[in-house]
């Protein structure tokens, strides 16, 4: 980033026939936006890199009203202004308001700082949209690393499918164009762009994943393997979505037999931390004869439904032996202390009594003061 601030011209000045990289961006953007309703106002997630400054350009000429939200990690020297520019620029082109917010990044699971930074930012974005989606800039070389990150830690089809165009309230326009598109639409209009310095860091997996494993594919196969990757992306996600929606129509069936006194909530008298959203007790019978990757699938959908994001293969077994392996076993705890019980018929959930960190506000690293 340089050290003077050049005004940028409006975006809505973008996207003609002299600038065929900010075009396809154009397009693909305003693609997503008339896929997904046309909604009136939209969030912008932007660092001020070059995939989500074009990105930002992009929803601005969709006629939508865009607010850009800047997450400020505060993990390097200097990153209070580069947010404050990233939200000078995001202003200059034509967002209706753009948001500086600071976040404290702790590692408080062990998974990382990578990880840690990762939840706070989306726990951070998901505050402060104000029920509006919000544009992600990831591009088809995000959807390839994404894919091979899911192999190397053994993941099942759902992290081998990659990211979705939109996951409420996340919408990815970019996903079917590659990181030298958005890179070149920035050029063409001299967007003064940041580079990451945590994006040339190898103790990152997945720069180690972009810089050594791709070209070392590429030069394998003799070719370029972003397409392929990212069409295997698309293929899996195509049967993982069907697989689940007949999973959800299992559970529909399975929920639809529990009698109307059964409370969908957790009593009362027990203080918790979590919200539960659907029913917390599911009947065993017709679970028990379901082949493995069903039963695992409608496990995970009850969870879900249940505010339980955060489940794992691991834990998907051990609740599965619940019903095809029971032998008077305790609770299995899930991530964030619940706990799925057999108890009767039925598979419980329960909820942690509250405790250190229980009550109150679920945002797990609550953001400084916002700056405008």
């Amino acid at each position: 980033m340089s050290d003077t601030t050049r005004p940028l011209p409006h975006a809505d000045t973008f996207g003609g026939s002299g600038d065929p990289h900010m075009w396809a961006v154009t397009t693909a953007v305003r693609t997503w936006w008339e896929s997904y309703g046309r909604p009136s106002r939209i969030c912008v997630a932007l660092s001020g890199g070059a995939d989500s400054l074009a990105l930002t350009a992009g929803a601005i000429r969709t006629g939508a009203q865009v607010t850009a939200l800047v997450v400020d990690h505060q993990l390097q020297e200097g990153s209070t202004q580069v947010a404050r520019h990233a939200a000078d620029q995001a202003r200059q082109l034509g967002c209706v308001d753009a948001l500086v917010i600071p976040i404290i990044v702790t590692d408080e699971q062990g998974a990382g700082m990578e990880a840690a930074a990762r939840e706070a930012r989306y726990a951070a974005l998901d505050m402060l949209r104000a029920g509006q989606p919000v544009l992600l800039g990831h591009t088809q070389d995000d959807q390839a690393e994404t894919l091979l990150l899911g192999l190397l830690r053994g993941s099942g089809p759902r992290a081998i499918a990659g990211m979705l165009p939109w996951e409420e309230p996340w919408g990815r326009p970019l996903l079917g164009l590659r990181r030298v598109d958005t890179q070149a639409a920035c050029a063409e209009h001299t967007i003064d762009v940041w580079e990451d310095p945590q994006n040339s860091d190898p103790a990152f997996t997945r720069v180690r994943v972009r810089h050594e494993l791709l070209p070392l594919l590429r030069d394998i196969s003799g070719g370029d393997v972003v397409p392929g990757l990212a069409r295997t992306a698309q293929l899996v996600r195509e049967d993982t979505v069907q697989l689940d929606a007949q999973a959800a129509d299992l559970l529909d069936r399975l929920t639809a037999e529990l009698p109307l006194s059964e409370p969908n909530s957790l009593p009362p008298a027990e203080p918790t931390s979590l919200p539960v959203s659907g029913l917390c007790d599911l009947p065993i019978s017709g679970l028990c004869d379901l082949p493995d990757p069903t039963l695992r699938r409608v496990l995970r959908l009850w969870l879900h439904r249940n505010g339980q994001t955060q489940v794992g293969y691991p834990h998907l077994t051990s609740i599965a032996r619940l019903l095809t392996d029971w032998h008077g076993q305790g609770p299995v705890t899930i991530p964030g202390g619940a706990t799925v019980r057999r108890h009767h018929q039925q598979l419980t959930l329960q909820a942690p009594t509250c405790g250190e960190h229980c009550c109150g506000d679920t945002y797990p690293h609550p953001p400084a003061p916002i700056f405008r």
